[in-house]
């Protein structure tokens, strides 16, 4: 029997989908049941009749989906699998910044850990953040962690954001210099570029957007050509769902190393064993569930 045969096979008999995130590599995105961004992919997994979750994304995705699904048994494929960007803030920074800024609104991206979560007034996705920002009452903003999501945000923002020193390695090593030249190689190819670039590259885009709206884009676009900066998962589903489009690597190849720890095998291990199960202290999982559903309500 093949790897996704079992895989496919353990899923009926346990009652339990996968969810993958556009980081995945294309084996793993073609044998789950969702694939999107990671807010995408908790709120499907709260519509879904199954008793086990497979999360395969990084660590901070799969809390998300347990937060809003706490009945359910939520694993991780790889426990290993982080997202160093949530790891550079932590519950007792947000408590020091709140000492530092007693008046701010606290505004965290959804890429950070529950106990950031819970410290936190309200979270915000790539998508949504300015929305979330401008909706505060308070006129000074704390934004954690990313700082180039941050400066995004402050552009289009009159608020006070006061930024953290966070970033995403992937986005961060996407060089100006080098989509500066792809753009002048390729004058027809729209420039798409993830908020989480570096603020040189972000102005350069013709539409900066998240990964769920880098493929909405793409999907409804008469372009043929298009330079898209941000992780290769993503470029490698666009170029599976448009193979008559041409996707430019930006480049660098940007590579989320983490993402990439999760396989078919470490799928298929994940539901053999049930292993590596979320599991959040109860008043943690609370109050980030309060600040994740203060974001839905605004947006």
């Amino acid at each position: 029997m093949s790897i996704e045969n079992r895989i496919n096979e353990l899923k009926k008999n346990k009652k339990a989908v996968i969810l993958a995130h556009n980081y995945q590599i294309l084996d793993v995105q073609k044998i789950a049941d969702f694939v999107g961004d990671s807010l995408e992919l908790a709120r499907k997994s709260t519509g879904v009749d199954a008793e086990i979750i497979v999360f395969a994304g990084v660590y901070f995705m799969a809390e998300t989906a347990k937060i809003l699904n706490p009945e359910k048994k939520v694993l991780i494929p790889e426990i290993e699998a982080r997202c160093p960007m949530a790891d550079m803030v932590t519950a007792n920074d947000i408590k020091r910044l709140r000492e530092k800024y007693p008046e701010a609104g606290f505004v965290a991206y959804v890429n950070t850990n529950a106990d950031v979560k819970a410290e936190v007034d309200v979270i915000c996705t790539s998508a949504n953040a300015a929305k979330i920002v401008n909706a505060m009452p308070n006129k000074e903003i704390v934004f954690v962690p990313d700082m180039n999501l941050g400066n995004w945000v402050k552009k289009n923002s009159d608020k006070k954001v006061i930024l953290y020193n966070g970033y995403c390695y992937v986005h961060r090593d996407f060089e100006p210099e080098k989509v500066r030249g792809l753009k002048e190689r390729y004058p027809d190819a729209v420039l798409l570029v993830h908020p989480e670039a570096r603020p040189e590259v972000v102005d350069m885009a013709d539409a900066v957007v998240s990964t769920s709206g880098m493929l909405r884009y793409v999907k409804d676009s008469d372009a043929k050509r298009f330079i898209v900066v941000t992780e290769e998962g993503l470029l490698d589903r666009l170029r599976m769902l448009h193979p008559d489009r041409e996707i430019i690597s930006p480049g660098t190849k940007g590579i989320c190393k983490d993402m990439k720890k999760i396989t078919l095998q470490s799928v298929l291990h994940s539901l053999e064993e049930e292993r590596y199960e979320i599991k959040i202290p109860d008043k943690t999982l609370n109050r980030a569930k309060a600040s994740i559903e203060r974001m839905l309500e605004i947006s």
